[in-house]
């Protein structure tokens, strides 16, 4: 009897420690470029909570599985910053390359691939080795890096070229050169994994490629009353977990489209700040942020009425934004 009881109070306290493991911390992270820091607000009320001195001109960021730990590209300093998200201080420096942009990590979280800017290459780092293990040559000025979800290939945007590049995850080795709009950006891929949706900034456009045959499949294009078509630069997406709806940053046409996927159509626009760039999600969708880069400052967006509730100084060039709620 007392060895089923020990037995269940174990399993009790496993569980305990698995759930605060997974706890979300309930901050949403703001990088700053031109303040060399990422601010944290707290998600419910949007109040400050502190501002964490990175390396210098912070813009890509991402969280990981567990909420732990917050990766920040920097590209003057050329690095990725490790913050730790229980202290909100900087763990270490990650040595990337030259002017890493974008970044993403692979779905086990064993390697980071990082978009270097100045040197047109994508280079792969072992985080649990602490090392880079390979450059990749791609295309000029490289951004967007994007890896999928059964962790067989990258897919990295060249602005320069006007290309998606796509990587094989095993021989590190371009097995593919598709060619898209104006200076393509940022990628997403539907929750289904079938396309592959890609920004083309100066093109005004998006284009929506089989992720199979690497074919388009749609191109989205964008039209607003009172706004100079080249005006018009679509950058930062995000997508509803259903893949029913998908929201895109229009950057000096200071507005985000909203998005019917299964019909490819705009369905409403939405007014923010100045250079609507960065975009995403909370976690139940309840809230889409969008960081304004000229006007300094982030839009709390209500989904459901699709209009915008709060708006928060956060930092000269506000660039990504990161919800932990």
């Amino acid at each position: 009897m007392l060895v089923k009881t020990f037995k269940s109070v174990a399993l009790v306290l496993l569980l305990l420690v698995a759930q605060q493991s997974q706890a979300k911390s309930g901050y949403v992270f703001v990088s700053s470029e031109k303040d060399d820091l990422v601010t944290v607000f707290e998600a419910k009320s949007m109040d400050k909570v502190t501002a964490i001195k990175t390396s210098e001109r912070p813009r890509a960021m991402k969280l990981s599985k567990n909420g732990a730990l917050l990766y920040v590209a920097c590209g003057d300093a050329d690095a990725i910053d490790v913050i730790d998200v229980a202290t909100l201080k900087v763990q270490k420096s990650i040595e990337i390359g030259e002017d890493p942009d974008r970044f993403d990590l692979s779905p086990d979280e064993k390697y980071l691939y990082a978009s270097n800017e100045d040197d047109g290459l994508v280079t792969v780092y072992s985080l649990e080795d602490d090392r880079k293990v390979a450059e990749i040559e791609v295309g000029e000025e490289p951004e967007g890096v994007l890896v999928s979800a059964d962790n067989r290939l990258v897919y990295v945007t060249s602005e320069v070229a006007n290309m998606v590049h796509v990587i094989d995850v095993q021989s590190h080795e371009l097995i593919e050169n598709i060619v898209v709009g104006n200076r393509p950006r940022r990628m997403l891929l539907t929750p289904d994994q079938q396309q592959l949706w890609v920004s083309n900034e100066v093109g005004g456009t998006i284009s929506i490629l089989d992720t199979v045959s690497y074919q388009p499949v749609a191109e989205l294009s964008f039209s607003l009353r009172g706004v100079r078509a080249e005006s018009i630069s679509p950058v930062g997406m995000v997508m509803t977990k259903d893949g029913q709806r998908a929201y895109i940053t229009l950057g000096g046409a200071n507005h985000v489209a909203v998005v019917d996927i299964a019909a490819n159509k705009v369905i409403d626009y939405i007014l923010v700040g100045k250079r609507a760039w960065g975009v995403t999600l909370n976690h139940d969708e309840s809230r889409l942020y969008v960081t304004n880069g000229k006007s300094d400052d982030l839009a709390v967006i209500d989904t459901e009425r699709l209009k915008v509730i709060k708006s928060v100084p956060a930092g000269r060039v506000p660039h990504d934004v990161v919800v932990d709620d």
